[in-house]
């Protein structure tokens, strides 16, 4: 199958989104919780399977309500955000399976290799070029946060509000590789490039850069072999991931 670079831009732009997403997730310690948080999307395609809609457009639900449930536990409770993750991440799980079976369940989990339709690759690029300048716009506040919130509050920042807003932009991310990464291997995307990028970079705008290359980059490469040699999307897209990441802890090592 002849892929042309319209085939290309979403998934260069999701994972661009990924790599921006999943920097601030390894620096606040969210690298696990960042793969629970894309379960969260199985019960929303179910249900949309059930209603014959469209069951994107139910994960991309589901993940949003997740993502704003999950800031409203956490701050009732205090409980780290991982925790709150796995809880709502087991529930979403269980719930979803019982909605989707076979074939319709393989697909979520995996991903598809069908192409998106005209309006839903508009959508999304449009979304991903908002999470990138969200991220870009945000991000000395993001750091700023991290650091300390009561530095941040200090300063003016809404640390709640702020926190709200990157679940929701982690969400969106995470619901815009679910065509062609599927639930199980989105959550990659956003966390290998990033670790990566951490072992190669100490200052945050490199971090950065760094992130959204290797996500690119093994995107592209992904897509392409595995059109060419008739392989599945997903797995290889976050096979050349994982290598890059060896890469980059022999090269950290050495150094």
């Amino acid at each position: 199958m002849t892929i042309g670079i319209v085939d290309l831009a979403l998934p260069a732009a999701t994972a661009a989104a990924a790599g921006l997403v999943g920097s601030f997730a390894v620096l606040r310690r969210l690298a696990l919780a960042s793969d629970a948080l894309s379960h969260v999307a199985l019960p929303g395609i179910g249900v949309a399977l059930l209603l014959h809609a469209n069951p994107l457009l139910g994960g991309v639900v589901a993940l949003v309500l997740g993502a704003a449930l999950i800031w409203l536990v956490q701050r009732r409770t205090r409980l780290p955000t991982e925790a709150v993750v796995g809880v709502i991440f087991s529930a979403g799980l269980a719930v979803g399976s019982l909605f989707t079976s076979g074939e319709e369940l393989l697909e979520a989990l995996l991903g598809s290799s069908r192409a998106a339709g005209p309006v839903e690759t508009g959508l999304s690029l449009g979304a991903a070029a908002a999470i990138v300048a969200w991220i870009l716009s945000a991000r000395h506040r993001l750091l700023l946060a991290l650091l300390s919130e009561d530095l941040a509050r200090t300063a003016g920042i809404r640390v709640e509000r702020l926190d709200l807003v990157f679940l929701l932009v982690f969400a969106l991310t995470t619901a815009l590789g679910l065509r062609y990464l599927g639930i199980l291997l989105m959550g990659s995307l956003i966390i290998i490039p990033a670790a990566t990028a951490r072992l190669m970079s100490r200052r945050l705008d490199r971090m950065l850069l760094t992130a959204v290359l290797l996500s690119v980059g093994a995107t592209l490469a992904g897509t392409l072999a595995a059109s060419r040699f008739g392989l599945a999307t997903g797995p290889v897209i976050i096979a050349l991931a994982a290598a890059l990441f060896g890469v980059g802890v022999l090269l950290r090592r050495r150094g």
